[in-house]
């Protein structure tokens, strides 16, 4: 049973900065791709970054490049990001997770999701 608790959501100012966690259990960890995606109210979950199992490839959404940065250790089994100058349109729910390259990329092809953490950028 694969299972991903995710961490560090809160309410910032614009301009701010937050970093994620997301802790993994019930699967090969360091053998997958991991990932983080977020969905606005009323919006479709969208892709945000995913880092490679050796954590020396990674992605990013054009929205968030440059802003955001995915990282991962593998002996803890979690995935990070750090989300720095912080916009209103970041503002949504924060979900990780733990699939191929390609499905983390297409968020409605993932199977395995954490429950999510809020994020909540005030102008």
């Amino acid at each position: 049973q694969v299972q991903l608790i995710e961490s560090g959501g809160g309410l910032v100012q614009a301009g701010g900065s937050l970093r994620l966690s997301c802790a993994a259990s019930g699967v090969t960890y360091s053998h997958y791709p991991m990932g983080w995606s977020r969905q606005a109210p009323g919006k479709e979950r969208e892709f945000v970054s995913v880092i490679s199992w050796s954590g020396d490839v990674t992605s990013y959404a054009e929205s968030v490049r440059g802003r955001f940065t995915i990282s991962r250790d593998n002996a803890k089994n979690t995935v990070y990001l750090q989300m720095n100058n912080l916009k209103p349109e970041d503002t949504a729910v924060y979900y990780c997770a733990v699939d191929t390259w390609t499905n983390i990329k297409t968020p409605s092809t993932v199977k395995y999701w954490g429950q999510g953490t809020q994020v909540t950028v005030s102008s």
